[in-house]
Order: structure tokens, then C-alpha cells, then sequence
């Protein structure tokens, strides 16, 4: 859903320059260094190979997806009837059937909350476990502290010749590497998997260049590149970032693993249509076979979930697809024997206001939100958590963000209470709070 924007007219245009940002800020020999001389701490035993994050950006409304409230004032509650799921007493808004039937696969943490109401600082919150330094605006780009994506990406290596780290269609605002430098940021397919000419940029020779000459032209940039440069610390060098995703790129379009990781279309007809041929489940399904190729952090961007009006026409439109295509991704793993090392996340920077506004929608509320988590290790029919009876607030067992970026580190075999160090030598803990959600830790 790439032409999707949030209130504040986030698009594309921002997130390429956001991208080229962290490519150009980050110093990828002093990364390379700090990686060597970390000290590992107590590392954790990882419960899972891989994340796939999905992320809704905007901030869904936990009311019309797994918190509804139907038995508050109708004001409050909105317009979609609450249904049962498959754990007794529990229930979810109608448009999560395919979800609810499954309840008993995964856990829904009910009681998140944080004091960032908007997009900037709760995507940064989120994305990171950690608040950001300054006061963020809505529309703020911002990068403080590195993406559990980058972060994974820096603590473990693709098991092929594939990036460890990558991010569709775009990358989230915070998903960046920020002091770990531009190795580490996600590489990002914009291309839709659901076309019928799906192509994969850099995945596949530009056409009217043959092999020859595509190693003539890579011998040729590499003596190009052992050429003199003025003296200067590689964080400032904006070559040294480009240099690394050109090679990024160099690497897939030779790689078998990555020809075999994007061919989709080998795929069965059925399968692909229980995932949904739209862009989201095709990406979904693109995910599972990165996951297969061994790439340890996958970001599945959708956007379009910011309903300041007309919120219940626009799930209507929305959450069905979502519904189906996340149902059949946990699924397909199941069945694959993957689920429990893969680890399936879903969320966006917070939840909606209690109360429908004038508009027919419901505004940024950072008291309560909903999450999704299947996989690695995660207890199936477990709900974490609650909110109070109108969902005002997370009331029961309340979690914070870091406790939920320490969560996916340490099931991921990180440990959040690692002391990184940026190229100018500050400290930076990974997670300020490394404490668990211990109830999904399994």
C-alpha cells in the first residue's frame, strides 16, 4: 500500500531521502569495529532464527482489532460487533475471524503503552525501545538509537549470500541503523510481488547486460575505488555507505540464493491465494521465503492505518485482507515446521482514541495498544495484559516498549543489555529497561 500517508502527508519521497540518510551517516568500519570488540554479555539462547515484523503504520485501533470493548457506551465502542475466538472469554473485533480462529497458535499483548503520541517519536519508540532525546513532531523524521531490525542485522549474519536485514516496500521512518552505519540498513524491495512481471531490483541483470560485462564494470569500479581519498573518519565518507549497497547489490544479482529466495511465482496457485494476490500477501509470502533463505529480520511496511475518519468503511476495505494474509503466513509456517523458529510480530506506533470523534474515526492515543506475537517460542492462546472496561488505558500488567524490544532481542539470541559504542566512542545501552514480557518467552 505505497501511496498510503499518515496525517502529517508521509510518503515515499520522504523515505527515500530518509534512506539515503542512513547510508550516508553511518560509518561502516568503525561499525565493524565496535562488532569485534563488544563485550557479548550474557547473551540469551535464541528461540528463533528469524523476525518478521509487520508493521502498520499509522497506529491501528486496538477497538477494531483485538481489544474491542462491546460492552461500552456506543460512542466508544463503534460500530463492529465483537466475536469469539478460539480461547473461551476472549474476544476480537469481527474483521479478525481468520485471527480469531487461531488464537491458539499465538499471543495478543493487550497492555502496551508509552507517552509518544505521535507518528515520529512512536514509530522511534517502537521500532527501537527507546524514546527519543528531544521532543519529536507528528511528521518527524528521527533516528536516535538503532531499529531492532539493524540491530539484529549487526548480531547475526544471513545464513546466505542474501542481506540480513530487509524491509518492504519502504523502510519505516526509525527502521534505519543510525551510529551502526549503512551495513546494517534494511535493504529495501519496493517492487510488487503480486504483478504479473514481478522483478526484484538488483536482483536481476539490467537487460542488454551480459555477465561478461557486468564483471567487466565491478573489476573496473573496484580499481576506480582502491584510488587515493583525502584522509577522513569513514563515518563521514558517504562513498564507504554507497560502496556497501552497491555490494549488497552486486551480491544478490550473482547469488543462486537470492535468484531462488524472489522467485515467487514457483509458488503454487492455491498457496499464493490463501496468502491474498493483493501486495500485502504477496509480500507476506515473499517473507516466509526469506525466511527459508535464512535472512534473520524481515519488515513488512503497511501503511494507511492512520484513521482520523471514516474508520469503519476503511477497515471494512482494510482488515479482511490483513486478517487473511497474516492467518496464512502462520499457517504456512505451521505447516512448514517454522513456526517455532521464525517469530511473527504485528503492530504499529500505538492505538486510537476511546472515543469517535466527529469525523467517524478515532485519533492517536499512546495509552493502549494491541500486538500481536506468534512463533519463536511464544505460548499459543496466551493474552498478556488488559485495558480497562472503556480501553482508556492499559490497567493489568502493564508493559512498556523497551520490555517489548527486550522481548523480540532475547528471542531473537540478543542480549538487550549489551553496551554498544558509537564511532565517537559514547556508550549507548541497547535496551535501557532489558527486562522480557516473560509471558511470551515460552
Amino acid at each position: 500500500m505505497v501511496g498510503h500517508r499518515n496525517c502529517e502527508g508521509f510518503s515515499r519521497r520522504n523515505c527515500l531521502q530518509l534512506g539515503l540518510g542512513s547510508l550516508l551517516g553511518g560509518g561502516l568500519a568503525n561499525a565493524l569495529r565496535l562488532r569485534s570488540n563488544a563485550a557479548e554479555g550474557n547473551k540469551p539462547t535464541a528461540k528463533a532464527k528469524s523476525c518478521i515484523l509487520i508493521w502498520l503504520d499509522g497506529g491501528p485501533s486496538h477497538y477494531e482489532t483485538f481489544d474491542p470493548k462491546p460492552a461500552a457506551p456506543a460512542e466508544i465502542r463503534g460500530d463492529f460487533e465483537a466475536i469469539s475466538t478460539k480461547l473461551p472469554g476472549v474476544q476480537f473485533s469481527k474483521h479478525c475471524r481468520k485471527l480469531a480462529e487461531r488464537l491458539d497458535r499465538y499471543a495478543i499483548i493487550r497492555s502496551i503503552r508509552h507517552n509518544q503520541g505521535n507518528h515520529g517519536a512512536g514509530n522511534h519508540y517502537m521500532m527501537t525501545g527507546s524514546p527519543p532525546r528531544i521532543p519529536v513532531g507528528c511528521g518527524a523524521f528521527v533516528s536516535f538509537h538503532p531499529s531492532l531490525g539493524s540491530v539484529t542485522a549487526y548480531e547475526r549474519q544471513s545464513a546466505a549470500s542474501l542481506p540480513a536485514y530487509f524491509s518492504m516496500p519502504r523502510m519505516s521512518r526509525s527502521g534505519g541503523p543510525n551510529f551502526l552505519g549503512a551495513k546494517y540498513a534494511p535493504f529495501v524491495v519496493s517492487d510488487n510481488p503480486s504483478s504479473a512481471n514481478f522483478r526484484v531490483r538488483d536482483v536481476a541483470l539490467p537487460e542488454g547486460l551480459s555477465n561478461d560485462r557486468f564483471t567487466h564494470r565491478a573489476d573496473l569500479r573496484k580499481l576506480v575505488d582502491h584510488l587515493p581519498r583525502i584522509e577522513q573518519p569513514v563515518a563521514a565518507d558517504p562513498v564507504a555507505g554507497l560502496d556497501t549497497y552497491y555490494q549488497q547489490g552486486m551480491d544478490l544479482v550473482t547469488s543462486p540464493e537470492a535468484q531462488k529466495a524472489f522467485d515467487i511465482a514457483s509458488e503454487s496457485d492455491s498457496l499464493r491465494d490463501k496468502y491474498g494476490r493483493d501486495a500485502f500477501g504477496q509480500r507476506a509470502l515473499l517473507a516466509r521465503r526469506l525466511v527459508e533463505s535464512g535472512v534473520p529480520f524481515i519488515t513488512l511496511y503497511e501503511g494507511g492505518w492512520d484513521h482520523h475518519g471514516d474508520i469503519f468503511s476503511r477497515f471494512n476495505s482494510r482488515m479482511p485482507g490483513l486478517d487473511q494474509s497474516v492467518a496464512a503466513l502462520i499457517d504456512d509456517l505451521d505447516d512448514r515446521g517454522m513456526l517455532d523458529s521464525t517469530l511473527v510480530v504485528m503492530l504499529g506506533e500505538f492505538g486510537r482514541t476511546p472515543k469517535v470523534n466527529s469525523r467517524g474515526g478515532r485519533d492517536h492515543w499512546s495509552n493502549a495498544m494491541s500486538v500481536l506475537m506468534a512463533g519463536g517460542g511464544t505460548p499459543g492462546g496466551t493474552v498478556v495484559g488488559a485495558t480497562d472496561r472503556a480501553g482508556y488505558s492499559a490497567v493489568d500488567n502493564v508493559k512498556s516498549p523497551e520490555n517489548f524490544a527486550s522481548t523480540i532481542y532475547r528471542k531473537l539470541g540478543v542480549n538487550p543489555d549489551k553496551l554498544l559504542y558509537t564511532p565517537q566512542g559514547r556508550p549507548a545501552h541497547l535496551v535501557s529497561d532489558p527486562t522480557p514480557i516473560v509471558e511470551v518467552m515460552g
